[in-house]
């Protein structure tokens, strides 16, 4: 059995993170992503448990207060948040632990949990991150400015990761961080 780790994929909206997410479900045996709970309301075909745990604003505020998320943040006017026990539990467990989340929410976990591996996603230039975004056809104008403008801020992160991947092409990407699990997965970081 492989030493359980904790993976940190983020990186701006539009990257291609949960794409990438996906191809390494069908590629590492022993991954596990977690699911994160948020206060925005589900988009067509989201499943509840699956995509999000969907929580009221008041839901939100108890697990923050009871301690039950590993990190929490506000992003585009809705909140996020990783439920814990279940992170730690996969861990001791052995699992290649993935949590999808923004770099103010990695560096959350990375305070708390030092020994989490940090993974960046970027996108081959910012024009295409913006026809990305504007081809998901999710978000209104003004919300595709918004995540353009917070896509600015999130790349000066990039620095502070263990690895940085640029999602020009998704099979050459995810090799990419397959190789990097697999160089962690019986070797600990020292915190």
């Amino acid at each position: 059995m492989r030493t359980g780790n904790l993976y940190i994929i983020s990186g701006p909206s539009g990257t291609g993170k949960g794409t990438l997410v996906q191809e390494l479900l069908s590629r590492v045996p022993d991954i596990w992503v977690s699911v994160s709970a948020t206060t925005r309301p589900p988009r067509p075909g989201e499943i509840e448990g699956v995509h999000y745990f969907f929580k009221s604003v008041s839901e939100f505020d108890e697990l923050i207060e009871n301690d039950g998320l590993l990190e929490w943040a506000e992003v585009h006017g809705n909140r996020y948040g990783t439920p814990i026990a279940a992170v730690r539990d996969m861990m001791d467990k052995g699992a290649q632990v993935i949590l999808e989340i923004d770099p103010q929410g990695a560096m959350q976990v990375l305070a708390r949990i030092p020994e989490s591996r940090l993974v960046f996603i970027k996108p081959p230039s910012f024009e295409e991150l913006r026809r990305r975004l504007e081809g998901r056809g999710s978000e209104t104008p003004e919300q595709i400015e918004l995540r353009l403008r917070t896509a600015e801020i999130e790349m000066k992160f990039e620095g502070k990761y263990d690895v940085v991947v640029n999602n020009d092409d998704v099979h050459r990407a995810t090799n990419e961080i397959v190789a990097f699990i697999d160089s962690c997965a019986n070797d600990k970081k020292e915190a």
